[in-house]
């Protein structure tokens, strides 16, 4: 997590130009930064859903696509494979543009900009969704916790309430409670809440089929994100490759083409599940913090930069450059839950 205080810094002018200085002096090849996106949208715009996962605005996030067009190298993962694959090395600045779970508002918000710039991008897709009229879980829970009458409500919900906690603290306590079942028994429970609270059937906020398949023929790149999204650590090993590689048959049973390329949920996984993906799979990719030299990282264990509409755009230019990888120290590789 970013602080506060490191946020402050980041808004003055001085380090924005610090940072365009440091920039212009890169001349590093190889070095992969990856951005993590996951919704882009008005934070109000569903209110229905946790707007936690709104990465950035439409605004926000044509100011970052544009910076990268003029001062970055967007890359392919074609070109990140031969990297990899080949030693064949990345140009300098070289990043990777990915988004995780497929949501709507993609469609609307981010792939216009993204084909106005010529910019590649990589799609990882949990594909139990999008043919099924279902939510994610996190955001049945937000909805239901805005929802209710509180505290009595919460309390018929089997939900402990603490004085003085708003909605959104609450949220976030039984998110981070949930995340410490395993995945099933999540899911049961999520399931008898939204039963007790009377939730109506929901529409789903994934992509359908026939739009991904649209965008995969315009340039999008899919790749695998399990199917049922569940965090890695809390199903088996074997229950972890198996929905991973199920979902990339099913990605590429209505795209072929689709690379062997895949996501952790939540960047949670262990050990024993990296070993099991590898017969499978070119590339995974972690949560975790940094910059990857592709000269030495473990291609199933690649990082990432998580994007917040919280963070300043100078901060995020930051953790783009080369000198950064220095601190992956700080930012051990380890699943993230």
């Amino acid at each position: 997590m970013i602080n506060q205080s490191i946020r402050f810094v980041a808004r003055s002018p001085m380090f924005s130009k610090l940072v365009t200085l440091l920039e212009k002096l890169e001349r590093r090849p190889n070095l992969l930064r990856v951005l993590t996106y996951h919704r882009i949208d008005d934070p109000d715009a569903r209110p229905d859903l946790d707007p936690n996962l709104v990465s950035a605005t439409p605004s926000q996030f044509a100011c970052h696509m544009e910076h990268l067009a003029q001062h970055a190298c967007a890359v392919t993962v074609d070109q990140v494979l031969n990297a990899v694959q080949h030693q064949t090395p990345l140009p300098p600045r070289s990043v990777l543009i990915t988004f995780d779970d497929a949501y709507n508002d993609f469609l609307e918000h981010a792939w216009p900009t993204l084909k106005q710039l010529g910019l590649p991008a990589v799609m990882f897709v949990p594909t139990a969704f999008p043919s099924q009229p279902r939510r994610f879980w996190w955001d049945t829970v937000y909805q239901i916790i805005r929802e209710c009458d509180a505290p009595h409500g919460l309390a018929e919900l089997g939900i402990a309430t603490v004085k003085g906690e708003l909605p959104a603290q609450t949220y976030r306590r039984v998110a981070r409670e949930l995340k410490t079942f395993p995945h099933d028994e999540l899911l049961m429970r999520v399931e008898a809440m939204s039963q007790r609270a009377g939730l109506p059937e929901q529409d789903s906020p994934v992509m359908t089929w026939d739009t991904l398949k649209d965008l995969a023929k315009q340039g999008l790149t899919l790749g695998a994100h399990t199917q049922s999204h569940p965090l890695l650590n809390r199903v088996s090993a074997i229950t972890a490759v198996d929905e991973a590689v199920a979902s990339l048959r099913e990605l590429q049973s209505h795209v072929p083409g689709v690379p062997p390329i895949f996501a952790y949920p939540g960047g949670a996984f262990s050990d024993e599940v990296v070993e099991g993906l590898r017969e499978h799979f070119e590339l995974a990719f972690t949560t975790c913090r940094g910059i990857s030299d592709l000269g030495r990282a473990d291609p199933l264990r690649l990082r990432r930069i998580n994007i917040s509409r919280q963070t300043p755009g100078a901060l995020i230019r930051a953790q783009m450059l080369a000198g950064v990888r220095h601190f992956n120290r700080r930012w051990p590789l380890e699943s993230a839950v």
